[in-house]
């Protein structure tokens, strides 16, 4: 995955699910499922699972076919608009940009074992 360095929400990986009238919005993110429907449809190997258990996405090996995009249970996979290859939130590597840069601290990152970082203005 390359980091793009910027704040574009056209090409954001971070997926916001807007309610009700778009008065509240819930950043949605990859679960990084056991076994995960996205890595058995792609026929180009493009995804695989880390050691850290990270689905990613490699997108040289895209084709840009869109069958992990389909089969992703939560809709997190995208197809970039720029590229016309499959694109999702990995969490920066361990350390999501969107919660350092939120200037509000309303997102946070929770790990497995219930730690909590929150990004935003530190008091």
């Amino acid at each position: 995955m390359e980091l793009t360095g910027g704040y574009n929400p056209r090409l954001a990986r971070l997926v916001i699910h807007s309610k009700r009238e778009n008065l509240y919005h819930i950043p949605v993110v990859c679960n990084q499922c056991e076994n995960a429907y996205c890595m058995n449809a792609c026929p180009a190997g493009a995804i695989t699972k880390t050691q850290s258990g990270v689905v990613s996405i490699d997108e040289k090996k895209c084709t840009g076919c869109g069958l992990c995009a389909e089969y992703c249970p939560i809709n997190v996979i995208v197809m970039h608009p720029e590229t016309g290859r499959a694109c999702k939130c990995e969490l920066c590597r361990g350390n999501p940009q969107c919660v350092e840069a939120c200037p509000t601290g309303a997102l946070e990152l929770v790990r497995k074992d219930g730690r909590s970082e929150k990004g935003g203005i530190n008091e």
